[in-house]
């Protein structure tokens, strides 16, 4: 039997069937309520590229932490760990079993893993930031960094424009490496301890065409609509909200720089590579185990229910 004190997290890269299998998990242990875990659901307006569940695929399972930030907030992995820290607390204070559930390990290890204390993002250096990606690529951003910080560049890939853009951020803004203030992270929480990943791993040739097939279905259900719209709200392209993956090339697309076949193709390709790195990420996230599955699999979720004793 799965220990009583134990939090599980479903985790694996976009596309995997993560919400199902976490839905699944939730109902097998009774009682229990969803945390999601994801830098895009988080947005309130952000909606047909997210995944967010439907209320249908949510099956009566309560979640939590998904359309609660307004798009004009640079929300922070710091920011999601103290409302995830927060509402876990708050059901396990109840007498319930959380669930989380999501693809973004860096949300993940942030809770585990407490960061130091940052400043809150800039708007004009993250938009000059952004400018000059556009201009010159994200490898452009990462040569400044190797020469601001070649410790922090050391850790992060060149084509990590989020990671890079944050250290870059924390230089300007503070004077300071980032690489130097790193290793002052606050205590990890007694929740940290408790967490174990189960890791949904599907086949990259199977993963890879349900990415490309539900992406041309985003555009066919009017994603290109969906950020015009954000843009004439006043959400600036510089947000995290709209630098997602499919938001941003949509934005390039509005801006006359690509086709929209082109862009299709590129955002296809863009959430392939980030399913790519989301399976690496979580290789070095432990105790985690794997499934070589779809979450939606009743095989998958039956070896899944065995492993845990559920």
């Amino acid at each position: 039997m799965v220990e009583s004190n134990k939090i599980i997290a479903v985790v694996g890269p976009t596309a995997s069937g993560k919400t199902a299998l976490g839905v699944a998990i939730a109902q097998r242990l009774g009682n229990a309520e969803v945390v999601s875990c994801d830098s895009v659901q988080i947005y309130s307006g952000i909606e047909i590229a997210t995944a967010k569940p439907s209320v249908e695929e949510m099956c009566g399972v309560p979640h939590h932490l998904i359309g609660y930030v307004n798009p004009r907030v640079n929300y922070t992995a710091a920011d999601w760990a103290r409302d995830a820290a927060k509402k876990l607390t708050e059901i396990e204070a109840e007498g319930k079993t959380a669930v989380i559930v999501g693809g973004t390990g860096f949300y993940l290890r942030t809770l585990r893993q407490p960061l130091f204390e940052s400043p809150p993002t800039d708007p004009e250096i993250r938009a000059r930031l952004l400018t000059l990606k556009d201009e010159k690529g994200s490898e452009a951003l990462h040569a400044m960094l190797c020469d601001i910080d070649p410790e922090a560049a050391k850790k992060i890939s060149a084509r990590d424009f989020i990671r890079t853009t944050r250290a870059l951020e924390v230089f300007f803004q503070t004077g300071l490496r980032i690489s130097e203030q790193q290793p002052k992270r606050g205590a990890p929480s007694e929740l940290s301890g408790r967490i174990s990943l189960v890791v949904l791993d599907p086949s990259r040739e199977d993963l890879y065409t349900r990415i490309n097939i539900r992406t041309q279905k985003h555009f066919e259900n009017g994603l290109v609509d969906e950020v015009r719209q954000l843009l004439q709200q006043g959400v600036p392209e510089s947000s995290n909200a709209l630098g997602a993956h499919g938001y941003r090339r949509v934005c390039e697309h509005l801006r006359g720089e690509r086709s929209l076949e082109e862009t299709v193709s590129k955002t296809q390709q863009d959430v392939r590579n980030y399913a790519k790195r989301q399976r690496t990420w979580f290789k070095s996230e432990h105790p985690s185990e794997w499934f070589h599955g779809f979450g939606e699999s009743q095989e998958i979720q039956g070896e899944v229910f065995r492993n845990l004793e559920i």
